[in-house]
């Protein structure tokens, strides 16, 4: 198959322009967080900021998030201010109350700065969040659905 974000065709990218592509574009959060550990967490989110054209402003983003592991990584991602924001099981790693935190903020940050977020999560729960559920298993789809009313965070339950 093919990727296409926009009218952009990722497929027919040379490396050099993929790489400019995400760069410019995507934001990561990983499961386990990839900080670099001898950086403040001013510092890790300000290395998402060098890679980007037009980033967010720091402390504003500090302020809005509230910051601690987790949030500082979510804080890196989306100080570049990406079209896309990634998450991988961003959940994955943390309890109950803590999850619904992380939930809530990339909420916010869905709503406030407008990044559209693809999570991958193993967390049934979270799609009722979602207005586009993808459902896979050992590599194929096996289901794609529009979903007509999603809850906010506070109101997921599992």
């Amino acid at each position: 198959g093919e990727i296409t974000i926009g009218s952009t065709k990722l497929g027919k990218m040379s490396p050099k322009k993929l790489v400019s592509y995400r760069r410019n574009h995507l934001g990561y959060v990983f499961q386990m967080y990839n900080l670099i550990p001898n950086l403040t967490v001013r510092e890790n989110i300000e290395v998402g900021a060098y890679l980007s054209k037009k980033p967010l402003d720091v402390d504003e983003l500090l302020n809005t998030l509230g910051l601690w592991e987790q949030r500082t990584a979510i804080g890196r991602a989306i100080v570049k201010n990406p079209d896309i924001l990634l998450c991988d099981e961003p959940t994955g790693a943390l309890d109950y109350q803590t999850s619904k935190e992380i939930l809530k903020l990339i909420e916010t940050v869905n709503h406030k700065y407008g990044s559209t977020v693809i999570m991958v999560t193993h967390n049934d729960a979270i799609r009722l969040m979602a207005t586009l559920v993808v459902k896979f298993r050992d590599g194929v789809v096996r289901k794609a659905y529009r979903n007509k009313a999603p809850v906010g965070a506070e109101e997921l339950e599992w």
